[in-house]
């Protein structure tokens, strides 16, 4: 299925490319420092979480935040993804190597979405914007949101 977007992605490529040569090397250009950006913090979390699948084994994972580890190993999950700053685009392939080596949905689902909305360390950007109050309100909603969006992935799961 991957081969189709490849193949959609050359195409449109070649057709950006025979309308308009130089809007399309400017863009690859863009691309390419963008990827160049991207590519040390791609590179130091996927090191860091295949070293930690290599050291740590699939029962140890499927124990500490697998479907078997419940309330326990989802509420960990958001914790943690509420003190990590990772981008989605590193936080993703991460969180599908963890799932295949044995982690639950539901602590998963915990992990991103916290991840994504709750910001402990941004916090402090965050309330000279918003206020201390409303960053702390919005903190806490993310993360219980977070929470009922786990137990949504935990049932559709079942």
């Amino acid at each position: 299925m991957e081969y189709v977007f490849y193949i959609a992605a050359f195409l449109f490529l070649g057709i950006s490319f025979t309308k308009d040569k130089g809007k399309t090397m400017q863009a690859l250009g863009k691309a390419w420092t963008t990827f160049r950006t991207i590519l040390p913090q791609l590179l130091g979390i996927l090191l860091f979480t295949g070293m930690v699948l290599s050291i740590t084994n699939s029962e140890v994972i499927s124990r500490i935040i697998g479907q078997q580890s419940g309330w326990l190993g989802t509420l960990g999950a958001a914790v943690i993804g509420s003190l990590t700053l990772i981008p989605g685009f590193v936080a993703l392939p991460m969180c599908a190597l963890l799932l295949r080596n044995g982690a639950g949905y539901m602590q998963i689902g915990a992990f991103v979405s916290t991840l994504m909305m709750v910001g402990v360390v941004t916090f402090p950007m965050e309330k000279l914007y918003l206020g201390t109050k409303t960053a702390a309100i919005r903190n806490g909603l993310a993360f219980l949101f977070s929470l009922l969006v786990a137990v949504i992935i935990g049932w559709v799961h079942r």
